[in-house]
């Protein structure tokens, strides 16, 4: 092993600072966050280790499981309308049929250089129920105002476009990529064979692009079970739209039970690595990895 690190000195140099700032900014913080999981602590003084109390009192604390379905909903509309979305606008980003382009990339990847915050405030401004614009387009076609953010039935709906609309950009951009990559011989072929568009799109583009699809997937469920600003911005009733990364912060910053947000950072952790270990077992067996 010292052989080794004598002989590539160098390589090994050039790749110390991430694993310094792995230590200092990531693996430390994770094992303190663990500890203090176990203690009452208020973020002064001396904690006070009192064991298994905090993870008892997440299984009877209702407002977590109401934030954790939350997070949960915002994970499974924003895999799916955000893969989409981005599959969707990259094949049209890609196409040759389409002038322009770079005047369209510049515009589709707008949304994801705005501040969180102050699209948030925006998209309050559009959902309004007295005042809002889309209320005033549902009453311009005849239909009732709906009242976005201030019932649980509806409340979701404005997180949710909000969390599509800023994100699928990125994520488009990724799958651009990954279309540029593939070789224009695999087409032309399938056009001499007779095969159509949709067909070239299920046998050739999808399976060119099932790794860049299964980063893509792992990035925003890890991306989605950390959402805040979204959530914290557009609040509905109660906790109905609270996601399990504010309710973190809220116990922490808001009534100062570190001890109980970082049970919680723990828990959120946990399931994080459940779901990226069973989306790579996932992969593993498709024989992809």
């Amino acid at each position: 092993m010292l052989k080794t690190i004598k002989k590539y000195k160098m390589p090994y140099l050039f790749i110390l600072p991430f694993f310094v700032l792995f230590l200092v900014f990531q693996l430390i913080p994770i094992i303190w966050t663990v500890y203090i999981s176990f203690t009452q602590w208020r973020g002064i003084g001396d904690p006070q280790f009192i064991g298994w109390d905090n993870y008892k009192k997440i299984l009877i604390d209702n407002m977590f499981w109401e934030a954790l379905k939350n997070t949960v909903v915002y994970w499974i509309s924003g895999l799916v309308l955000i893969l989409i979305f981005a599959l969707l606008i990259a094949t049209i980003l890609n196409s040759d049929l389409l002038k322009g382009r770079v005047f369209f990339k510049t515009v589709t990847f707008l949304p994801n250089v705005c501040a969180a915050i102050a699209m948030g405030l925006i998209f309050r401004l559009f959902f309004d129920e007295n005042a809002g614009l889309i209320n005033e387009a549902l009453q311009a076609f005849g239909l009732s105002r709906v009242p976005w953010l201030t019932s649980t039935q509806f409340s979701k709906i404005p997180v949710i476009i909000l969390n599509v609309w800023r994100n699928t950009p990125w994520f488009t951009m990724i799958i651009l990529s990954g279309l540029l990559n593939i070789p224009r011989d695999y087409y032309e072929a399938a056009t001499m064979d007779g095969a159509g568009k949709w067909k070239q799109f299920c046998y050739i583009t999808l399976p060119s692009l099932g790794n860049i699809l299964f980063f893509c997937s792992v990035t925003l469920t890890v991306d989605s079970w950390k959402l805040f600003n979204e959530s914290y911005i557009l609040p509905g009733p109660g906790t109905s739209n609270t996601s399990l990364f504010q309710y973190m912060y809220e116990s922490g910053f808001n009534t100062f039970n570190m001890g109980y947000a970082s049970s919680i950072g723990v828990v959120l952790i946990v399931i994080l690595a459940i779901i990226s270990v069973i989306q790579l077992a996932v992969r593993r067996r498709q024989g992809e990895i």
